[in-house]
């Protein structure tokens, strides 16, 4: 039978068993509990998330953080660099201001759209292709989140199929215990606005929530034909859940979910030469009015949780994921790529001439249409059993995920001439003609880990198994109809055993002393060459938590030692956009995170204001061990002891809050060192390195009702003007002082 065939019987079966399952809660019969029980709702939780309840984070055998819906309120933020700033050992690239596709990493490993951590929304896989193309040009829109749960070290070896770098789970809008919802209205300067509601309730056996959100802004940058430089977002979410009685032989729940969104953004990847940065650091040039993102997303999930007893339990959810993007952006100029033109202007005046509105001849601005389409489909089950030996606890969690993706690659590329500053089309591309190929991974992943606590040591093995067919299949740019004539396919097969351990032992109460050590994976992607190895690395961390009623703090630190590390050829990370992975050898990875939060009011004894205060600290020293030469740009020829670039050796964020009565004010604070953008030692020279800034962003908050919110929000108060990035093309500002205010009404 082959893996296809597999595959749907599995999905059927899953199907039919869930279709059983909900027609057997339905015809449950009611009694005078209409909510389980606290015991139920904690092992739910601890199934489907990577942290589960704050609380729990002593317990954890790694660096975890959560971030919660109050957190998330606070600042209000719909921008996922920012709130994942409060985080320390996450390494950010920004790129667009708004953080709709963000460049994530952690310990050290690489940012180029956050391809090397695990990615989830409801402990799902949520990158479009996570196997055959891991690159996050969707991301869960912040504004409908919930929470965020953040793991890292070998605390996430439970989440693959990237294990060295770290996991994070974004949590929706949950179904509320009883009858709730929540609107909220906000706008802003360049007519940024958002409307969000939802609504929701539980009632006996069944429960449902439904949410709709919509954002949109006409940007800060300022195009030269004074076009948009925005976007557009709309979001819809339900969810639906049926579940027997608390007090059933066997407790049983069912939550099916399912979502959509699209985006319009008229987004580029063109930036600025840094002489016009300087002079004018929010212009976009007139060779980018054409650029736009289209995409649409869809999601559906369904989940089948089953309690058998006090100590065994079952977790069933089978989800699927489409996903379409047609990125319309500048390739070219007079035959030249754009980052040879900005990184060279001197060398190329005409064509920075035609970008900046010059008339040209026909086809001299080349635009390409990147069309892809992706799927990525799953079943995964989790079984929990829990066990005494004596005085020795047991928490054994055996896992199985078959899991499917795959990315369509469909491209053309359009010719356009400038005349009076506007772009003209002067030869109209045939789709299939620039690339027409089909990467696909087929993922049987295998984890079993187990908690065994004896009086104040906590030891935390486990094992994850990744088999991994991928297929490439190339149909080749003249056979646009895929009859196969010119077809060249290419299969491989990467098995990989990754093992990993955490110990936690509780000095007192309030201290707890962390280790761990794991080994790191993650596969290279269809199209790699065929000398591509698996990233491989072995990880280490060392530290300690303190809690107490008064202050939380965290201080680990990391040791990653890669054998081969992996670089990926991605045009948002400067190369040519084949997302091919290549061998980059050995690299060396430590580092220092520290973490601190209080509320000074409890500190002093302050009985009418609050005084909420949190700081995090990282330093990373990443660095490549071993010589060679790449056709990456940011890498290039590159010698043992060499930075790794976009990696910042210091990063701090700091937030102080005030609060008396209905008023409440908060204060976040970010500081950036240069960070490298090229591979090197030493300093870097001017022209490569990102700006250092110091950034403030202010929210306040007054209840005027029990259910009417106000508030305002500015972002970048001192409105510093800063480099954030100089790729893929050209350097990138940063966002500039924005002002927003709104209201929230709950019921």
């Amino acid at each position: 039978m082959s893996t296809l065939s597999c595959f749907k019987l599995t999905f059927s079966a899953l199907i039919g068993t869930l279709i059983f399952s909900a027609a057997a809660l339905a015809k449950g019969s009611p009694t005078a509990e209409s909510d389980t029980t606290k015991t139920i709702d904690e092992i739910i939780l601890d199934r489907i998330t990577v942290v589960g309840a704050p609380v729990w984070i002593n317990s954890i055998p790694g660096a975890a953080s959560y971030i919660s819906p109050a957190d998330l309120q606070r600042q209000n933020y719909t921008d996922i660099n920012r709130i994942l700033r409060t985080v320390s050992g996450i390494n950010i690239q920004e790129e667009d201001g708004f953080g709709l596709r963000p460049n994530i990493g952690m310990r050290g490993a690489g940012v180029e759209r956050s391809t090397k951590i695990n990615l989830m929304e409801d402990g799902i896989l949520a990158a479009p292709a996570p196997y055959s193309a891991p690159a996050a040009y969707y991301f869960p829109n912040m504004g409908r989140i919930n929470s965020v749960e953040v793991r890292k070290g070998s605390a996430q070896i439970k989440y693959g199929p990237n294990t060295t770098g770290g996991a994070i789970n974004l949590i929706s809008t949950p179904i509320p215990s009883s009858f709730a919802g929540m609107a909220e209205l906000s706008i802003g300067e360049n007519n940024s606005n958002k409307v969000y509601t939802n609504l929701g309730n539980q009632h006996k056996n069944f429960g449902y929530m439904v949410e709709a959100l919509h954002m949109g802004n006409d940007g800060f940058k300022q195009l030269d034909n004074n076009g948009s430089t925005g976007f557009t977002i709309n979001d819809f979410l339900g969810k639906f859940m049926v579940r027997t009685n608390p007090d059933a032989p066997i407790f049983q729940r069912l939550e099916l979910k399912a979502g959509y969104n699209d985006q319009y953004s008229d987004e580029t990847y063109l930036g600025l030469t840094r002489d016009d940065f300087a002079r004018t650091p929010l212009r976009r040039y007139a060779g980018s009015q054409a650029d736009r993102m289209d995409t649409e997303h869809i999601q559906l999930m369904a989940r089948h949780f089953a309690l058998f007893s006090d100590h065994v339990d079952l977790t069933t959810t089978l989800y699927r994921n489409t996903f379409s993007r047609e990125w319309y952006k500048l390739q070219s100029v007079n035959n030249t790529g754009l980052a040879n033109v900005l990184n060279h202007p001197e060398q190329h005046q005409s064509a920075l001439a035609v970008l900046r509105g010059s008339d040209s001849d026909d086809n001299a601005l080349v635009v390409r249409s990147n069309n892809r389409t992706y799927y990525s489909q799953g079943v995964e089950s989790i079984l929990a059993i829990s066990f005494d030996t004596g005085e020795i606890r047991n928490q054994v969690e055996f896992g199985v995920r078959f899991h499917q993706d795959e990315e369509d690659r469909f491209q053309f590329e359009d010719g356009y001439r400038m005349q009076n500053g506007e772009m003209v089309l002067t030869s109209a591309g045939v789709p299939g003609t620039q690339a027409n190929r089909i990467g696909s991974a087929t993922a049987l992943s295998i984890y079993l880990k187990d908690q065994i606590t004896y009086n104040r040591l906590t030891f935390s093995p486990g094992i994850r198994f990744e088999n991994i067919w991928f297929t490439n299949r190339n149909y080749g740019t003249s056979d646009v109809e895929r009859t196969g004539v010119n077809l060249i396919e290419t299969e491989y097969t990467i098995s990989e055993f990754v093992p990993g351990a955490g110990v936690t032992f509780k000095l007192s109460d309030n201290f707890t002393l962390i280790s761990g050590v794991h080994r790191g994976f993650s596969p290279p992607s269809p199209g790699s060459a065929s000398d591509t190895r698996s990233e491989q690395s072995i990880n280490y961390e060392l530290g300690f938590r303190f809690a107490d009623n008064l202050v939380r703090s965290e201080l680990i630190g990391f040791y990653n030692n890669y054998s081969n590390l992996l670089g990926s050829d991605l045009a948002a990370g400067g190369g040519g956009g084949t997302t091919a992975q290549f061998n980059a050898g050995k690299v060396r990875v430590y580092g220092v995170e520290f973490s601190t939060n209080t509320d000074f009011s409890d500190l002093f004894d302050f009985s009418s204001v609050t005084f909420p205060f949190n700081l995090n600290y990282t330093f990373t020293n990443a660095t490549f061990r071993s010589d060679f030469v790449s056709d990456f740009g940011p890498w290039g020829s590159v010698v043992a002891g060499d930075e790794i670039p976009y990696i910042p050796r210091h990063q701090l964020n700091a937030a102080l809050g005030f609060g008396k009565g209905a008023y409440s004010l908060n204060l976040n604070t970010v500081f950036s060192p240069h960070i490298r953008t090229v591979a090197g030692s030493g300093s870097p020279n001017l022209n490569e390195r990102t700006d250092r800034y110091f950034l403030l962003d202010l929210s306040s908050n007054y209840q005027a009702t029990s259910s009417v919110n106000l508030f305002v929000n500015v972002r970048n108060l001192l409105d510093q003007t800063y480099i954030v990035s100089d790729r893929p093309a050209g350097v990138r500002p940063g966002l500039p002082r924005t002002f927003m205010g709104g209201m929230r009404f709950t019921l």
